[in-house]
């Protein structure tokens, strides 16, 4: 499989597409004001210890506190020793006893100071999550402080390649630091693993001595932008292009990959074409389908994927497909299909937390497994953590996915203000009908009898040719002479009433 990444830079954004023979199949989006912080390492006070939740608080100096997990917490120093606290009776309650077993026990009080790093972004109101087992990711190794671990990336498949990898890190690590030798390293001499060693050991000597002479809240380390991010840990041999579209970009990249993989800085060009980059390679148009909730198959199938509060919906319909064969074959077909797409869309999307996809109705018991299998192989692509159900008798499977940053759809698209991200905005008669009681509100507190109300002209076009009569009935039933303007500034769900006696609008009086 082949690789290929594409950077271009905007007046307001920075946007980086990898395509996988040839197609789109993930997006980032960087906006300078708007700096991610997963993988920044805070020194934060605890706000909060709720072991009903299972979970603590921490304040990170952010408007809204960071979000603990006990089960994110791994550390000693800040956990209670259990494992020879005073026995338990074997008449005392099972139930009780199991309960103990499975809660976490923290040694954590309010006001605490506690070296947390993020893993997951701030999204719809909730605060950041965080996690005490830090990591420095390098672009070969990972380091894990305070650990004891070693480990070897499973995508590394020769037996011999990991016992010579792991005789090299046992002879880097000391005491108290862990190590994850990354796919990447595979083939890489001693000496260059030895230097991403010591750059990430001389970070977390600077973290350390950071930590200890500040005072909470306090940003510690913070980890690189989206950019550097992509290129540490996705610049692999698969990657066979690296285009960008702006020179100083091309220029910073070129002297870091210089660094870490001299091998493949052939591989990252410059283009200085006037034409843009993404639009000359047809990415552009993908973008534009990323957001919309229809997206359109070959065989002239769709899915239809909504966003919900709780959980992502994806519905696969049979749309223009005509097919030849049995209704059941015919599902088949269109689910296979929709199984690569949707896992094609989830990675570009970046759509995280509960999904529910409803296939196509069919009968089979081992067709219901092909598709189920077909989603699983093109799920393995994503670099994303997945976890997925075997498809129910109503036709549903259920999966997560990891979710780490902000969904694009987040990125490239504000809530509207006029639907408040419904989708759907009043209907012309409901807005008439909301004009209608105004009016009796405002009688019974107002001896005024001339109004003007404003309204979107279509709005307005709908009251003077097909509503001639719900004018009259205004005017009639509420003893009150009413004219009614358009304004193009209105929503097509508002209204504005004015008086024509003060000559200002008293739509709030009511």
């Amino acid at each position: 499989m082949n690789k290929e990444i594409f950077v271009s830079e905007t007046a307001s954004e920075r946007r980086i597409a990898i395509l996988e023979d040839k197609v789109l199949v993930e997006l980032y989006v960087e906006k300078p004001h708007d700096q991610g912080i997963v993988g920044n390492i805070y020194k934060g006070k605890v706000e909060n210890v709720l072991p009903g939740m299972q979970a603590a608080f921490v304040d990170i100096g952010l408007d809204i506190n960071a979000f603990l997990p006990f089960s994110e917490i791994s550390d000693p120093e800040y956990l209670k020793n259990t494992s020879n606290s005073e026995e338990e009776d074997d008449n005392n309650n099972h139930k009780r006893q199991t309960r103990s077993q499975k809660e976490i026990q923290v040694d954590l009080i309010t006001g605490q100071d506690i070296l947390v790093q993020v893993i997951k972004e701030p999204f719809s109101g909730k605060g950041p999550r965080v996690t005490t087992n830090l990591t420095l990711p390098g672009h070969l190794i990972v380091l894990i402080p305070n650990s004891h671990f070693i480990g070897i990336s499973k995508k590394i498949w020769d037996k011999y390649e990991k016992r010579r990898l792991r005789k090299i890190v046992k002879r880097l690590v000391s005491n108290n630091i862990g190590l994850v030798v990354r796919t990447e390293a595979e083939g890489k001499s001693e000496k260059i693993l030895k230097k991403d060693f010591e750059i990430l050991m001389k970070y977390w000597k600077t973290i350390s001595k950071k930590a200890k002479s500040v005072d909470s809240p306090t940003l510690i380390y913070e980890d690189l932008e989206a950019l550097p991010t992509i290129f540490r840990d996705l610049l692999t041999s698969e990657v066979v292009k690296v285009v960008f579209d702006s020179k100083k970009l091309y220029r910073r990249i070129q002297n870091y990959i210089q660094n870490v993989s001299p091998e493949l800085a052939s591989r990252v060009t410059y283009n200085g074409s006037r034409q843009p980059l993404f639009e000359s390679l047809g990415i552009e148009k993908e973008i534009e389908k990323s957001i919309r909730r229809r997206v359109w198959l070959k065989s002239g199938a769709y899915l239809v994927i909504e966003h919900t509060e709780a959980m992502v919906v994806v519905d696969v319909n049979s749309g223009r497909f005509i097919g030849k064969s049995g209704h059941e074959e015919n599902s088949l077909k269109i689910n296979l299909e929709s199984a690569k797409e949707i896992a094609r869309q989830l990675r570009i999307r970046d759509i995280g937390g509960l999904i529910i996809i409803d296939f196509i109705d069919m009968q089979v018991e081992k067709n219901k497994q092909k598709v189920y299998y077909e989603l699983r192989k093109e799920l393995r692509k994503d670099r994303a953590k997945v976890a997925v159900s075997p498809i129910t008798e109503f036709g549903l499977l259920e999966m997560t996915r990891q979710r780490i940053r902000i969904s694009l759809r987040d990125s490239l698209s504000d809530e509207c203000p006029v639907c408040a991200g419904s989708g759907r905005i009043r209907s012309k008669d409901a807005i008439i009908s909301k004009i209608d009681t105004w009016l009796k509100k405002f009688r019974q507190k107002s001896r005024e009898l001339r109004l003007k109300i404003a309204v979107h002209p279509s709005l307005g076009e709908y009251l003077r040719n097909t509503k001639k009569d719900a004018i009259r009935k205004f005017m009639w039933s509420n003893f009150i002479h009413i004219e009614v303007i358009d304004d193009e500034l209105l929503h097509p769900d508002e209204f504005q009433v004015f008086s024509k006696k003060r000559k200002i609008e008293i739509t709030d009086e009511v």
